[in-house]
């Protein structure tokens, strides 16, 4: 990346502060563009979702991998969960999405409480494992809630073969104007659910897979108590990549942290962080990191910066680290203050090979937490900082009361905030959507037919905040 008139301001820029000049360019097609991160993470789009409580569970973790990203489930959670949960990752299927089962006998209240899992929308009604009936949210208003499934449901259904090709069966769904339909094997019992838009992904998206074809999925440790035996149980567990995590990752107890993973030998990239310094990166990757997360309060759930004065505007931070990791050889994850699709691809443009992604992701159908309603009828789930008193409460559940209520003094983060669901873009694929399409078009405009390319092609000029809102869209006359 090079600044406009070759210029480097001599202060730091958030991505708001930043635009990237159109260059001339050989690519004919964004669909030509390899979004492949040029880390060993996996991907094949340089998305990661940020191992926050409130967004990276297994149903996020699922979604996300299929359609080539990565989700790194948090710390705080009890290592057998995170075993299970890698596990059950592991054995979802490439194409299929995982169905809401329910039986005939349920009630629509039952129904109701699951299908907002979903993004779709839809459960399947199973008897002896055979899909007998659908319902969705529509066939569901209006009926009173202790009614019979097998009294609501649609009988009337669209099997799909499990093995079919992605394009066959969106033309087949197409054609019998179908949203979504059931997949079974050859014994036609359910192996999951096809959308006629997740048939679509799957032509667009390759799978974020492992060496054995499985779906793959990071997971944290932090940086205190048994590193090395917590590292070890992930690691047997099936962990593609482990995250060293702390807020401030350049301190001593972090570089014992990494050195104790390290000599695990771990098969599996080691991601370590987060640091905002070129020295920051050095001694982390000194001490063993692969991977080094770059930034320190950017997040939307953060409070770092108003608390302690202490930070760094991102895309300066991005940028400065990611040279110093290409003088290793090695990477950066920019991680917060991610926005807008933009956002995503000036972190790119700056150097980082995966951006990471949280609180945009909350107030999707696929994060963890319940589907709530606000007074004025909008549908919302709930988002906390991982440094916040709520998440000191969840990782200390085990110390004394004492300890608990002392560290609880001390946060740096929300520990509560709507993160409103989008009625365009409900699902954690419809934001992932627009973000692979903004970056695509990026790279097009800057000649780049992939990420290593598009980080040694981009020009980049600094703007007033007037620029900044001169490119945001009107939806209503001025």
């Amino acid at each position: 990346m090079r600044f406009l008139h070759d210029v480097r301001p001599p202060y730091d820029l958030t991505y708001d502060d930043v635009f990237m000049v159109p260059s001339r360019s050989a690519v004919a097609s964004r669909q030509d563009v390899d979004l492949a991160g040029p880390d060993a993470s996996g991907t094949t789009i340089p998305v990661v979702v940020a191992n926050m409580t409130a967004i990276a569970g297994r149903r996020m973790a699922e979604t996300v991998a299929r359609r080539g990203g990565l989700v790194v489930i948090p710390q705080d959670i009890p290592i057998d969960v995170v075993t299970e949960v890698i596990g059950w990752v592991k054995r979802r299927h490439l194409v299929l999405d995982t169905p809401i089962t329910l039986a005939p006998a349920q009630t629509v209240a039952d129904a109701l409480a699951l299908l907002p899992k979903r993004a779709h929308g839809a459960g399947v009604v199973v008897s002896d494992g055979r899909p007998v009936g659908i319902v969705t949210e529509t066939d569901l208003t209006g009926v009173d809630r202790f009614t019979q499934l097998s009294q609501v449901m649609s009988a009337d259904l669209m099997l799909l073969d499990a093995a079919m090709d992605p394009r066959e069966a969106f033309h087949r769904l197409d054609a019998a104007h179908r949203k979504i339909a059931p997949a079974v094997d050859a014994d036609g019992r359910l192996a999951g659910i096809l959308s006629r838009k997740g048939a679509l992904r799957a032509t667009l998206y390759t799978p974020a897979v492992d060496d054995r074809g499985r779906l793959r999925v990071a997971a944290a440790v932090g940086v205190n108590g048994d590193v090395a035996g917590r590292a070890e149980a992930l690691l047997a567990g099936g962990a593609d990549v482990l995250v060293v995590d702390t807020a401030h990752g350049h301190q001593e107890t972090m570089v014992a942290a990494l050195r104790a993973v390290r000599a695990l030998d771990p098969r599996v990239p080691v991601v370590a962080g987060n640091v905002v310094s070129a020295q920051g990166v050095r001694d982390l990757i000194e001490a063993g990191a692969d991977i080094v997360k770059v930034g320190v309060g950017p997040g939307a759930m953060c409070t770092t910066r108003m608390m302690t004065g202490v930070g760094r505007p991102q895309f300066s931070a991005v940028l400065e680290c990611a040279e110093e990791a290409r003088r290793h050889g090695k990477h950066v994850w920019a991680d917060g203050g991610v926005r807008h699709p933009r956002d995503v691809a000036l972190a790119l443009a700056a150097g980082a090979s995966n951006v990471m992604i949280g609180s945009w992701f909350a107030g999707t159908h696929e994060s963890p937490g319940d589907l709530q309603q606000s007074a004025d009828g909008r549908l919302y789930k709930e988002s906390f900082g991982m440094a916040s008193a709520r998440a000191v409460r969840n990782r200390t559940a085990e110390e004394s009361s004492y300890d608990r209520a002392r560290k609880g003094l001390f946060e740096e983060g929300i520990s509560t905030s709507r993160m409103y669901i989008d009625p365009v873009r409900p699902g954690v694929e419809d934001l992932i959507d627009a973000i692979v399409s903004g970056v695509r078009s990026a790279c097009t405009y800057a000649g780049a037919g992939d990420l290593t390319e598009f980080a040694a092609r981009a020009v980049v000029g600094v703007q007033s905040a007037a620029g900044y809102a001169e490119g945001k869209p009107l939806h209503a006359s001025w």
